[in-house]
């Protein structure tokens, strides 16, 4: 990344870290109730949360658009970037080659990336993952909705999409509310993450 770029997600990271306690009212109880709608229209905002101020590990677990089941256990230890989406959300759309490109930038460094689809059953996202080139696993989340609710209790999701950037700890390090601007904001988000680890630091 040149330094321009750096300096810009910096700024950019510091002007939205100020908005990062936000509260989730009632997001838990609307997703129990049934009630969230897919896209809702929101700024978008880059919060980097710092390790001792991070909340606890996410636990969650479901079944893939293959069919495989997954579950937060599969990652502990590593970075994981989770992306909420569905096959007709135009900003998912637009994000898609984004995401697909930090996926295969950091894939060797150990990151995952997981998708969560908050709409569709598994053969209409597997047919967008085929249309746009994706080729991480995507959790089908529609019938029960439950690891959208384990995330949304530990932390605010006010849009569709959202992007999480998980640590090693399985705490949530980042979020990216609303449609992912630039593949160079996540890498750096990721790219932190990943630095945590080596080293050493633990909330």
């Amino acid at each position: 990344m040149t330094r321009q770029a750096t300096a810009a997600v910096a700024v950019m990271l510091l002007a939205v870290t100020l908005s990062g306690c936000a509260a989730n009212e009632s997001l838990a109880q609307q997703y129990q109730d049934g009630n969230e709608k897919g896209y809702i229209a929101g700024d978008f905002r880059v919060v980097e949360i710092p390790a001792a101020e991070r909340g606890e590990p996410v636990v969650f677990e479901g079944v893939t658009d293959t069919g495989e089941p997954v579950s937060s256990d599969d990652y502990r230890g590593g970075v994981l970037v989770v992306n909420f989406w569905y096959a007709a959300c135009g900003p998912c759309i637009a994000e898609a080659p984004l995401l697909e490109q930090v996926w295969q930038e950091y894939q060797d460094a150990g990151v995952a990336f997981l998708g969560v689809n908050t709409y569709d059953q598994a053969p209409t996202a597997l047919s967008f993952a085929r249309d746009n080139n994706v080729t991480y696993p995507s959790v089908i989340d529609v019938n029960d909705g439950r690891v959208k609710l384990a995330f949304a209790q530990v932390t605010p999701i006010q849009a569709t999409p959202t992007t999480l950037v998980i640590d090693r700890d399985g705490r949530v390090a980042a979020r990216i509310i609303g449609q992912l601007s630039a593949g160079s904001i996540l890498s750096t988000l990721v790219g932190d993450a990943l630095s945590e680890g080596e080293r050493g630091v633990r909330g």
